[in-house]
């Protein structure tokens, strides 16, 4: 399994330096719609649990206005949210809100391929996930992950340490290969945008 792990991050290292490159038009076309469209910067900010619980932040194109998570709903949102802007509900729907994440991998924080990093303060501190579920934790987290296959922002959040669990359990890059394959059937299907409000799973993936 360490010769994998070593493989998936020269893999992390070598394909998120080549998206950022092939990516570079996209980037500068959506910052200026970002920037265009709404006050505000154009990347989004904000601390993360990651391997081990080590707090980092996460990148993102902000698609919501400022100070969202201290209106409305805070951390959860639906499809007719208020506080998502025009352009932030075709960068989510996409998905492509989630490039800025390439500087995470290239740092280290995280891979393609992984758990979901959630906030510092929900669904608990680090110190208060049991023992089992901070298995988790043992992986860098991913941009994707077995749990936004399976059915992302529509799971609760037992449900997505479920996956999670699964994933750290029965890791291989084919299992990598297969995630990244069901994430772009996922993106084109544009499934589980959003999570219900019965669960409240809350979109912070």
């Amino acid at each position: 399994m360490t010769r994998q792990l070593l493989v998936k991050r020269m893999l992390d290292i070598i394909f998120a330096f080549v998206g950022m490159i092939a990516l570079l038009i996209v980037f500068l076309v959506i910052g200026i719609c970002i920037k265009f469209t709404s006050k505000g910067p154009v990347l989004f900010k904000q601390a993360r649990l990651g391997k081990s619980g080590k707090v980092f932040n996460i990148y993102k194109f902000r698609t919501m206005v400022v100070g969202a998570e201290q209106l409305g709903n805070g951390l959860f949102q639906d499809k007719d949210d208020d506080r998502i802007t025009k352009v932030g509900h075709f960068l989510r729907i996409t998905s492509l809100d989630e490039l800025p994440q390439l500087f995470n991998i290239l740092k280290g924080d995280m891979s393609f391929v992984g758990p979901r990093p959630p906030v510092t303060y929900y669904p608990c501190q680090f110190e208060e996930y049991s023992p089992d579920k901070k298995i988790r934790f043992q992986m860098p987290p991913g941009i994707t992950g077995y749990a936004q296959v399976m059915g992302r922002n529509a799971l609760s959040w037992d449900e997505r340490i479920k996956y999670d669990v699964q994933y750290i359990e029965h890791f291989s890059l084919w299992l990598d290969m297969k995630i990244i394959f069901l994430t772009i059937d996922k993106i084109i299907r544009q499934e589980n945008v959003y999570g219900d409000d019965q669960k409240r799973s809350g979109k912070i993936s």
